[in-house]
């Protein structure tokens, strides 16, 4: 069996002002890859935390932040 994991990101564009614009990009994708032959699974969330930089002698600083994404997971075979 094979997977295969991929990012989604929406891309929203506020002036379309369409309610299902979301989930009309979810749905393209998951046709786009069942047209390859790959059978969608699920949708994962991943979260992880992005350390932060200490700067010198705390000069130029940055806190860490927390990066969520989620990605697609197909199966084939």
């Amino acid at each position: 069996m094979e997977y295969k994991v991929i990012p989604f990101t929406v891309q929203i564009d506020h002036k379309a002002g369409s309610s299902n614009y979301v989930s009309l990009q979810l749905e393209q994708l998951i046709n786009k890859y069942s047209a390859q032959g790959w059978t969608y699974l699920r949708m994962e969330t991943v979260t992880n935390h992005i350390r932060g930089n200490e700067g010198c002698f705390g000069l130029g600083a940055t806190p860490g932040f927390t990066l969520v994404s989620n990605m697609l997971v197909f199966k084939k075979g």
